[in-house]
């Protein structure tokens, strides 16, 4: 159990030497209000009135995901729950997984590790707690403007055209990467860079085995009078292996479209560098760009090791996680032709 009233560590940045949460968190997610690290109500498995809250939070907004989430608003420098023009979505510990308590710290780990580590951008993050001492993830919504507007969110089911009606229940998974990648050419303008940005986020969903990268999962973001649409900053990152035994991919048809296979995949059964290499390739991105980023994913082992182990995970999940991350980057680090 974390010791809510004695921390060392900010609970956003992971930054040694804070007792809550540091300047640099306070300014990109708070927006400079001096927020608490603890909530001033418990967590919604408390029954009561504050239960009653909750669920009545939860029956009135509208975030898509199987996960319960909740809408929050920043009153001067206190959180509450609203059904009405949230700035926040809190995910507290989720129901039936493996290791669940550990759920919302693993996400803030490899949030804070995609955007700290490797560069890219992310949904602003933190780890913050119940009164009760229960630990929840906290992220700012960034289809929220300054002035309180919604920019357009539209995430690549929707883009895809793919719903339950006409996909079935497992309608999110029924696609393919290269085949975002098709879509991201139809409908974002810049979008070579924004196919750079795509392609550094699927090598880190399997370095760091995020299994549930599926459509709806990323998103497109217009806010008009900010200029012309973008992908969205990476969100719900997430190492799944710590809390279900799932595949190497989200998405059923994986990497490629029409069946498509690498040799190398032939070879070793599972992705490895040239995957990634041809992946990158087959989306129209310069082949020397490609095994610049892909090089960067395989140089940051010590940076990602010290993150991990500051973190608020326990130390058995610690060790789980640094293993699942060492073991992809082991595939990664295959190459069949030594083109690395």
């Amino acid at each position: 159990m974390i010791d809510i009233n004695n921390i060392k560590i900010c609970p956003g940045t992971l930054a040694e030497g804070f007792s809550s949460y540091s300047p640099k968190c306070i300014k990109e997610v708070f927006g400079g209000k001096r927020v608490s690290h603890i909530l001033p109500f418990a967590s919604p498995q408390k029954e009561g009135e504050q239960k009653k809250k909750f669920l009545e939070n939860r029956s009135r907004i509208s975030i898509s995901g199987v996960q319960e989430k909740y809408s929050l608003k920043l009153n001067n420098k206190t959180l509450e729950l609203t059904d009405n023009g949230g700035e926040f979505i809190l995910k507290p510990i989720p129901a039936d997984l493996m290791n669940v308590n550990q759920a919302p710290v693993n996400e803030h780990l490899t949030m804070q590790i995609a955007s700290q580590v490797f560069k890219l951008p992310a949904a602003k993050n933190a780890l913050i707690f119940f009164s009760d001492g229960v630990p929840a993830y906290i992220t700012r919504r960034f289809d929220v403007k300054a002035d309180g507007t919604r920019c357009l969110k539209e995430d690549f089911a929707s883009i895809a055209g793919h719903t339950s009606l006409n996909k079935g229940k497992d309608f999110k998974y029924e696609f393919s990467y290269e085949g975002i990648a098709r879509l991201i050419d139809q409908y974002v303008p810049a979008n070579i860079k924004t196919k750079e940005q795509f392609f550094q986020l699927m090598i880190f969903n399997y370095l760091f085995s995020n299994g549930d990268a599926h459509l709806k999962n990323f998103s497109r973001i217009d806010c008009k009078a900010e200029g012309d649409a973008f992908l969205a900053p990476a969100y719900d990152l997430i190492n799944t292996r710590i809390h279900i035994d799932d595949g190497d991919m989200a998405l059923i048809d994986g990497l490629y479209e029409k069946d498509y296979e690498h040799p190398s995949f032939s070879t070793y059964g599972y992705y490895a560098f040239d995957d990634f290499y041809e992946f990158g390739k087959r989306i129209g991105l310069i082949p020397a760009r490609v095994k610049r980023m892909l090089a960067v994913f395989l140089q940051k082992t010590e940076e990602v090791k010290v993150m991990t182990n500051r973190s608020f995970l326990s130390d058995e999940i610690k060790a789980l996680y640094i293993k699942h991350y060492t073991d992809r980057l082991k595939r990664l680090s295959t190459s069949l032709q030594n083109i690395l």
